[in-house]
């Protein structure tokens, strides 16, 4: 399991073998079963997840008491409630793996001793946190402004995988529509695709 972090690392960054070691040990490879809830909202978040494998989504409750899906992973890739993490607050998400999820874990903690002993892992921590800042404003301009049919369509493009493994309900959440919006928009895109 930690060759596949050791490895993604290495995509981007030249990661010493010594440091290596240091990222092994410092990660703990936990299995989940699908629909477990791993990190609580009303807590503070306590662990980073690096996903070998399978699906995970962040979601909370609106006023209503119904399910609103913020994020939803595709491996690899770290995932957590990135914010809360980072400062050690109260998080108002929660982390819930979708499928069956091989990780590898790691405390607030153990990452600042981490980051403090490999200048490699540090400067890759500074490129995860970047790219999420990145994403959450892509994010937040494209509800914003594509429409419903063209936040579908860009999904489908960029990751296929999540109409694989994620239930329709948490796509349109993820999405901000409806679960019978996305199913007209679906069969739409298929017929066009038939043809």
């Amino acid at each position: 399991m930690h060759n596949k972090l050791i490895d993604f690392i290495r995509q981007d960054h030249a990661l010493p073998e010594p440091e290596a070691m240091l990222i092994r040990k410092a990660f703990d490879p936990v299995l989940f079963p699908k629909n477990r809830v791993i990190e609580e909202q009303g807590t503070v978040p306590k662990y980073l997840y690096y996903i070998v494998s399978g699906f995970l989504r962040l979601f909370h409750y609106n006023e209503n008491g119904d399910e609103v899906t913020t994020h939803i992973n595709c491996p690899p890739g770290f995932f957590t409630s990135y914010g809360h993490f980072i400062a050690q607050t109260i998080s108002g998400e929660n982390v819930e793996c979708i499928t069956e999820c091989e990780l590898l874990r790691i405390t607030k903690p153990e990452l600042d001793q981490l980051i403090a002993s490999s200048p490699v892992m540090k400067d890759f921590s500074i490129s995860v946190f970047q790219h999420s800042i990145t994403y959450n404003e892509n994010r937040s301009k494209e509800l914003a402004t594509l429409n419903a049919e063209q936040r579908y369509r860009k999904l489908i493009a960029s990751h296929p995988e999540i109409l694989h493994n994620v239930p329709v309900q948490y796509i349109a959440s993820f999405l901000g529509m409806k679960p019978e919006s996305l199913s007209r928009i679906r069969r739409k895109v298929a017929l066009e695709n038939f043809r």
